[in-house]
């Protein structure tokens, strides 16, 4: 049986040691090394004296500096952590459990500091075939140069993709609005910044880039490759994905 005290942790005991707190008595369990039993039995390692508590209700399971806890699905009460019904859920230190109407709260448990993710990149909209070749060749001179240089203007991606520069930026506003970059001064290079920091386009290897590369020409209209489903390559020295939902 842990040691049982009150007072909120172990006496002489550090705070990040593992334990939880009842807290209809003050008393304080100290958490087993591996797993440590709940319920309203006399051989369990938390103990709660409450007819809404089963036998053997649930149990917290301890895998190196985390956590869990698991409801063994005994009880038509549940368990609960933080107001919500879990089956399993990974424990933070603070977190306030409900097993039936007894509550406890964990303590001592080892915090981290997760960078949150960047909502807008959470979902890349979908692009097309061209205006991933657009994108190709807008980066192309960032990506194959040792030093950073300044991404294509729209009559580099032109003379590059062998289309007319109106269809160009008629391809990159679209682009802005899809990748919602707002307008204001060096809107390209904000552009290319978010395609590369998205993983849209990246450079081939050193060895395929000194092949002589073979680009076939692309009619002017925007999309007309697209609609007849020919597959040909983007700009040479960057590898561009499919026409498909891009993950952020």
């Amino acid at each position: 049986m842990p040691e049982l005290t009150t007072g909120g942790r172990p006496p002489g005991s550090p705070r990040d040691i593992p334990h939880l707190t009842i807290e209809s008595t003050g008393l304080v369990v100290r958490l087993q090394a591996d797993v440590t039993t709940i319920g309203r039995g006399h051989f369990v390692d938390v103990r709660l004296d409450d007819p809404s508590v089963s036998k053997l209700h649930a149990e917290i399971v301890r895998r190196g500096a985390y956590a869990y806890v698991s409801d063994l699905g005994l009880s038509r009460h549940g368990t609960r952590v933080n107001g919500k019904v879990v089956a399993q859920r990974l424990l933070e230190d603070g977190d306030v459990l409900s097993f039936g109407s007894q509550r406890c709260r964990v303590g001592g448990l080892a915090t981290e500091q997760l960078a949150e993710p960047d909502p807008r990149r959470s979902a890349t909209p979908e692009l097309t075939r061209r205006e991933l070749d657009v994108v190709a060749a807008l980066c192309k001179p960032a990506l194959s140069e040792e030093a950073f240089v300044a991404p294509a203007t729209a009559r580099d991606i032109a003379a590059d993709l062998v289309v007319t520069e109106a269809a160009v930026k008629q391809h990159l506003l679209r682009l802005y609005q899809k990748l919602r970059i707002p307008e204001g001064p060096n809107r390209r290079v904000r552009l290319a910044n978010e395609v590369v920091a998205r993983g849209l386009v990246r450079p081939l290897p050193a060895a395929i880039l000194d092949r002589p590369a073979t680009v076939p020409a692309l009619p002017d209209a925007p999309d007309a490759r697209d609609a007849r489903g020919v597959a040909a390559g983007g700009p040479a020295g960057l590898v561009v994905g499919e026409p498909v939902q891009l993950a952020g």
